[in-house]
């Protein structure tokens, strides 16, 4: 499992909702504004951002690193 940290930047348009409703869905902890953390496994960041990009514009910004494993 790893600890993977998420953090955007929503330009223009900025709708929230459908990217919050994601990651609760992960069970995601809000740890400032923009940035959340999660669990997860058998994935890696890249995949997790490329996910993650389905759910904000395209002018967006999206930052998703792994901070540890176990």
């Amino acid at each position: 499992m790893a600890l993977y940290f998420l953090s955007y930047d929503l330009r223009g348009n900025r709708d929230y909702e459908k990217l919050y409703d994601e990651l609760k869905k992960f069970n995601a902890v809000r740890m400032l504004e923009s940035n959340w953390c999660f669990n997860r496994i058998n994935t890696t960041a890249k995949s997790l951002r490329d996910y993650f990009m389905g759910f904000i514009d395209n002018d967006d910004g999206l930052v998703v690193s792994e901070i540890a494993s176990s």
